[in-house]
């Protein structure tokens, strides 16, 4: 009796491993099925992209506190072994600006360190590919969440807050170039890239209260912890799905355009300003508005902590438009960009005449809309430029993009606080509206862009290899439809590089189109 019940145990036990030998061995074939794995590939890239934000905003309401009580701590240590003291009052005035200087100083390493070593990472992804550096960033990552969980003083929180700007350089800009590698149509890539932007948002928005609930009620740690949970458990799906050190072979990835070469192309250089542009007002009032809210509205602490919240929903909505719009009228992106800098100007400008919490929701909301359709239009734009004038290799030209963003983000904890102390916060706000307005008109330069076919003089100027990309095996394939009666052509008209009606476009035959240097 006991012989057959040990017998049926073990004849159960291989059933169920023969199962989940079917389900992995299922599983594995799903993964590996083109259009699914762009989508597991997106939700990495997704989670990714919100950890980085959530740690960089999850910060705004524990960090100061925390050390504020430090500070406290060790001056009232201070104050009791120097009891007599008649410049009390003066010290403490000079403590509380190192107090802020320190505070604007360590939200801004991240950005610094990110823009320092940006230029270095863009080489590097377009080098070895999108997966290895994804890994490398998302490993930074969570070091940086765990030592922020553990940190007990300025030098270690500034140690975690500096590498986390290491890890967001690698992490970002693989992220973005993978997304846009993997979806090669204009529509699809809009698309992602929307999604992309909507995780980004969501995690700047809502790390602050989430951040803040979990340190009133549970303490320092229990944030960084949870969000380093998720880093790991994407981490693991990454290793998973997108197998970085499996059998790697790059024989058939072209050298990417050098990132020195990518600066000076002119139209890129003309999306890297308004990219940085727009985000002035963003970065520069986060770190002011909660003093102004106090000083002119008497604000409570949790209207300061959800100042922003709201404005994620027009951010969401400024992304769906922008999608939308763009799938319809692609050759409009520019102009899309330029009324996004326009309503961000016009937002910025009507925030100090805000008198209470419920006015100034609707110029924060306006200023998240408006960097929405910019972000929204112009990070595209990026990767059609590569495809129609350099390389089709996306590493380089977003690490420029997180250069531009880094640019403000970095400047914004340390400047902004001074510009409001010498000039106050209406000539801020002002200065910062003035200059989207004034750039705006600048995108007319990239009106044409989606018009633009790839010319042999012009590429051969930026590059001393005559480089292909995508743009070059559209051509090709058009060249084949049309031999066989039938035409490809999409919503844009070729034009050459100086805007000109290319009327009766030429197709280029195999010996004048180069091929691409492969290592």
């Amino acid at each position: 009796m006991a012989t057959e019940g040990s017998s049926g145990l073990a004849q159960s036990a291989a059933v169920k491993l023969s199962e989940m030998g079917e389900r992995t061995k299922q599983l594995g074939t799903a993964i590996q099925d083109p259009e699914r794995q762009r989508r597991i590939i997106l939700v990495i890239v997704c989670v990714a992209l919100l950890l980085d934000n959530m740690l960089y905003m999850v910060i705004v309401p524990i960090v100061p506190d925390y050390l504020a009580r430090l500070e406290s701590q060790s001056e009232q240590s201070h104050d009791v072994a120097h009891a007599n003291s008649s410049d009390n009052s003066t010290q403490s005035r000079v403590q509380v600006e190192n107090f802020d200087l320190q505070i604007g100083v360590l939200f801004a390493s991240k950005a610094i360190l990110q823009l320092v070593v940006n230029p270095l990472t863009g080489t590097f992804i377009d080098r070895v590919g999108y997966d290895i550096p994804l890994l490398i960033g998302l490993s930074i990552m969570f070091a940086s969440t765990c030592i922020f969980a553990f940190a007990e003083n300025y030098a270690t929180m500034f140690v975690a807050r500096s590498l986390q700007g290491l890890g967001s350089a690698f992490a970002d800009t693989s992220g973005i170039a993978m997304i846009a590698d993997k979806y090669t149509e204009e529509a699809e890539r809009s698309r992602a890239l929307g999604i992309a932007l909507a995780f980004i948002s969501f995690g700047s928005l809502a790390a602050p209260p989430f951040g803040g609930v979990l340190y009133e009620f549970a303490g320092k740690r229990v944030p960084f912890i949870a969000l380093a949970c998720v880093c790991l458990a994407d981490g693991i799906l990454c290793l998973t799905v997108l197998k970085p050190f499996s059998s790697r072979t790059r024989e058939n990835m072209p050298v990417g355009t050098p990132i020195y070469k990518l600066m000076i192309d002119p139209y890129i250089a003309v999306v890297a300003g308004a990219l940085t542009t727009c985000n002035i007002p963003l970065a520069f009032l986060e770190p002011t508005i909660a003093n102004w809210m106090e000083e002119t509205m008497d604000s409570s602490q949790w209207e300061i902590g959800l100042t922003w919240l709201p404005a994620f929903f027009p951010h969401i909505l400024g992304v769906y438009i922008t999608v939308k719009l763009a799938a319809q009228y692609p050759h409009l992106q520019w102009f899309y960009g330029a009324l996004g800098m326009v309503i961000i100007g016009a937002s910025s400008c009507t925030v100090p005449a805000c008198k209470n919490f419920e006015q100034l929701i609707i110029p924060l909301c306006g200023i998240c809309f408006g960097i929405a359709l910019v972000d929204t239009a112009l990070l595209p734009t990026l990767a059609f430029l590569v495809d129609v004038r350099h390389v089709s290799v996306y590493g380089s030209v977003y690490a420029i993009a997180d250069i531009s963003y880094c640019v403000a983000y970095a400047l914004g904890p340390i400047v902004a606080g001074k510009i409001v102390h010498d000039l106050g916060f209406v000539q801020l706000n002002l200065g910062m509206g003035l200059a989207n307005v004034l750039y705006a008109p600048a995108l007319l330069l990239l009106r044409n862009v989606c018009l633009m076919k790839p010319s042999h003089s012009e590429r051969n100027m930026l590059l001393e290899e005559g480089a292909t990309g995508l743009y070059d095996t559209i051509r090709m394939e058009e060249r084949r439809a049309r031999k066989h009666g039938y035409s490809t052509a999409g919503n844009c008209l070729p034009v050459d590089e100086n805007g000109t009606f290319a009327g009766n476009p030429r197709s280029y035959s195999e010996e004048e189109t180069s091929e691409p240097e492969y290592i």
